[in-house]
Formats: structure tokens, sequence, C-alpha cells
């Protein structure tokens, strides 16, 4: 009774504060419509959208399913970006592409590894270690590109562009139609998590460690080694979505790179449960609400609300399956 009251007031609240802006909340939803998937246009800018979250979601998925919860894929996700972003500019035509790509990987995983090893070897909880580097990683990369590696013919902090030849080609490319490969990409990983977790013996001792640590140690698996691994194979996954979005969409690392699509995917891990297919409709959920939120500066109503969306329906996930636990229990 309590999670649906506060459901009720979460609801009237964002109401609430659409009726004070003197906005009519059916506008208001036509609006976020419109923008998102009113047009082809609008449907191609929600991919656009959609594919860092699918990537970076499918990041804290995998720890997630170890029992790790890595806040740390923003700072992953800079890291990989910036990365993928000099080797392209020092590798020119598709074999830079190809190793700007796995730059990207190696950078989030690297930069995951001090979180991954301090909880494996140390026991220090991931969720500190992460935010802290996050920090680390704003700071760093924006000092970086605002100095040694910002172009020369520029007054802004931004690397030089990627020629064309050196990034990532569109799946569909036939205006008002545009979408990235990045996005076929990010749909491949993510069978290809779903298949390893479920048939692989690999992937069925990560989800023992996670559902039970003193269990899986109990039972031979080595609970260091698989929480070391989810975090440098989540960090990777981070470093992979900078990278496609550096190759795919922006062209460029400049400050500023991540609205925060690392924090964003925490909750289309969060709302994906167990099943890593799931990601996939909670990124394009998560990718519409952004999508759908810019166009509602035009009625004046602040982009944060479109957040206090995405809240509350987290926050319904959350009663739901609370709830089912519950009746289980």
């Amino acid at each position: 009774m309590k999670q649906v009251v506060l459901i009720v007031a979460c609801v009237v609240a964002f109401i609430g504060m659409l009726v004070l802006g003197g906005i009519s909340p059916v506008e208001a939803a036509q609006t976020l419509f419109t923008g998102s998937l009113g047009s082809p246009r609008a449907i191609s800018g929600s991919l656009k959208e959609t594919t860092p979250l699918l990537l970076a979601g499918l990041g804290v998925f995998f720890a997630l399913r170890a029992g790790l919860f890595n806040i740390g894929i923003e700072g992953q996700f800079l890291l990989g970006g910036f990365a993928s972003a000099l080797v392209a500019l020092a590798v020119p035509g598709p074999a830079g592409l190809l190793l700007a790509m796995v730059a990207g990987i190696a950078a989030g995983a690297l930069w995951a590894l001090p979180a991954g090893w301090i909880r494996a070897y140390r026991n220090g909880h991931e969720v500190i270690t992460t935010i802290m580097l996050n920090s680390v990683a704003v700071a760093l990369t924006d000092f970086l590109v605002a100095g040694p590696a910002r172009a020369a013919n520029q007054t802004g902090a931004t690397t030089a562009t990627i020629p064309t030849s050196g990034r990532l080609p569109a799946l569909l490319n036939s205006p008002p139609w545009n979408v990235s490969s990045g996005l076929l990409l990010g749909l491949i990983l993510c069978g290809v998590m779903a298949w390893w977790m479920k048939r692989r013996v690999a992937g069925y001792e990560l989800q023992a460690v996670g559902a039970n640590p003193s269990a899986a140690e109990f039972a031979g698996i080595n609970v260091r080694k698989v929480r070391l691994n989810a975090m440098l194979i989540s960090g990777a996954i981070g470093g992979l979505g900078g990278a496609i979005q550096t190759l795919a969409f922006e062209g460029r690392f400049y400050q500023g790179f991540s609205p925060g699509y690392g924090f964003d995917s925490l909750g289309v891990a969060l709302l994906a449960g167990s099943n890593a297919l799931l990601v996939v409709p909670m990124s394009l959920l998560f990718g519409v609400l952004s999508k759908g939120g810019t166009s509602l500066l035009i009625l004046g109503v602040p982009k944060g609300l479109t957040n206090l969306v995405a809240g509350l329906v987290i926050l319904i996930s959350a009663t739901i399956r609370y709830r089912r636990q519950a009746q289980d229990a």
C-alpha cells in the first residue's frame, strides 16, 4: 500500500509541476511523443540517443549479474571515447577505425581495473572507488582535451574532427532516416551476452557469484577472479560505448562529451532485471525520454523533468518486483 501511495504521489507531483508552469499535461504528452516518435527524423534521433544507453546499460548489467554495482561506467565511457578519438586521428582509414574501437575497449577496461582489483582482493566497495574514478576521468579528459589533445585550429576544448574514412558507417542513411551501425553492434552484443550467460559455464559462474558469493566459493568457483573479470568486462563495454559515440556520432572528443549516459544507464540496467535482452527496450525507453525531453523545451518544460519520469518508471518497476518477491516468499 505504501508503494502504491508513493507512485501516485510522484505522478501527481509531475502533473502538478506542469500545471504550475502553465503547461497542459496533455499538450506535454503529445509534444513528448511527437518529438521522439512522431516522424522518421524523430525516431532516428531517439535511436541515436538509445545507442550509447544500450551499450553503457549492458556494461552496468554485466557487473550487476556478478553482484557488482559499477557506477563508474560514466568515466569508462569518457576514457573510451577519448582514447578512440586519439587513435582514429593518428591512424587514418578502416585500420584506424578498428584500432580506435580496440583502444576504447582497452581504455574502459583499464579504468575499471583499480575498482575491480580493490573489490576482489581488498574487499573495498566498488561504489566508492568507481565514483572517485568518475571524478578523475572527467578532470583528466577535460585537461587533456583543453591542452595536449586540443586541435590547433580550435578555440574550444576539442580534438580535431575524425575523417569520414575513419568513422563508423551508417546502417541506414536515407534522409530523413539515419540509423548508425553502432546500434547494430549494441544489439549483437546484447544477444551474445544473453546467450553466454545462459549457455556457458563462465556465465553460470558469474551469476552464481552475484546470487550468493559464499555458496559459489563453497562450490569451487574462484570468486575473486570472477569479480575482477566482471568489472574489467563491464568497463570494456562502457569504453566500447564511448568509442562508438565518438566514431559513429560525434566524430571528435570534447569537454561535455557525455550528458550523463553512464548515469542514465544505471536505470536501464536496473529495469532490465536479470534478462540481458530487456536492456534493449529499457534503453529505447530512456532514449525516447531523452529525445522527447528536448522537444519539451519548446513548451518551457525543463529537460530535468524527463529525469523525473525516468525515475518514476524505475520506482514502478522496483515496486512491482518487490511485490512479486514478497508474494513468492
